[in-house]
């Protein structure tokens, strides 16, 4: 005969300490998802709901006893009769080293007020970066729609985790090695020339720090770029923009239609009250 339901569920959860309390785990569940679903906070950038954890920023580490180093609680499962610190001296002491190296790297100029970065910093305390910053890419401005600003990027590879496994378009990628790793787009070219699709929504969801709206108004030439993007990228019909794009030449779709003065004045209008966001 059959087991017990509630049985089979007994075995199949984990039972261990975080932070000195009792706790239970589900199958395949690792330590953050656990520490989430029980309001205990945990410090994470490259971390995200829905995507798979990568352990790229190291802001989510955690002290497991008995282990000689931290762990990363984004990617480590617990086990029977594990004890997880994720606020002793020596894992918030690591947290706050993290952030504090990541915001150094940080542009002056302000691109998202309510960044995820900011935020950990004023739940850790921690002040003005004490460390010398690296060398800051240029923004890419080539796109027509969107900007990529990785002056403020902290390398978490969201946008490359999202284009690559979600939108499966394997355009964004991470090259080189060391202090010159870079998010790129596809053999470092810049966005506007890439194979990239712009329907912004990898960029949109993924990015903790280096959101930013292109708010210069659109030419008509450049209009003629996005059109095709517009009708191929399903996330991208939302955008007011592309909702005056269609609605002017909706009996053209097919072909990339040319810019009549009716609709490069339609568009024109709409692009200086509405904007393409990135994030």
């Amino acid at each position: 005969m059959n087991a017990p339901h509630e049985a089979a569920l007994d075995q199949a959860t984990i039972a261990f300490r975080l932070n000195g309390t009792e706790i239970t785990a589900g199958p395949g569940e690792t330590i953050i998802e656990a520490a989430d679903r029980l309001g205990v906070p945990i410090p994470r950038l490259c971390y995200k709901p829905g995507m798979r954890p990568d352990g790229n920023c190291r802001a989510c580490m955690v002290e497991i006893k008995g282990e000689r180093v931290l762990a990363p609680s984004c990617c480590r499962q617990p086990t029977a009769g594990m004890e997880v610190l994720s606020n002793s001296s020596r894992a918030v002491h690591a947290q706050k080293i993290i952030v504090e190296l990541l915001d150094s790297d940080m542009p002056e100029k302000i691109y998202k007020l309510d960044s995820e970065l900011e935020f950990w910093k004023r739940e850790l305390g921690v002040g003005k970066a004490r460390f010398p910053a690296r060398k800051q890419p240029a923004a890419d401005v080539s796109h027509p729609a969107m900007a990529v600003n990785l002056d403020a990027c902290i390398q978490c590879t969201r946008c490359v985790r999202a284009c690559r496994e979600e939108q499966v378009n394997d355009v964004i990628g991470f090259s080189y090695r060391g202090g010159k790793s870079a998010i790129v787009f596809d053999l470092d070219d810049p966005m506007g020339e890439s194979t990239c699709v712009a329907s912004a929504n990898a960029c949109r969801r993924a990015p903790p720090v280096r959101l930013r709206r292109r708010t210069k108004p659109i030419s008509p030439r450049s209009i003629a770029r996005l059109l095709p993007f517009a009708r191929t990228a399903a996330s991208a019909a939302s955008s007011p923009i592309t909702s005056a794009i269609t609605a002017s030449c909706t009996s053209r779709v097919g072909t990339v239609p040319p810019i009549t003065s009716d609709c490069a004045s339609r568009v024109a209008s709409a692009s200086t009250t509405s904007r393409i966001p990135i994030g």
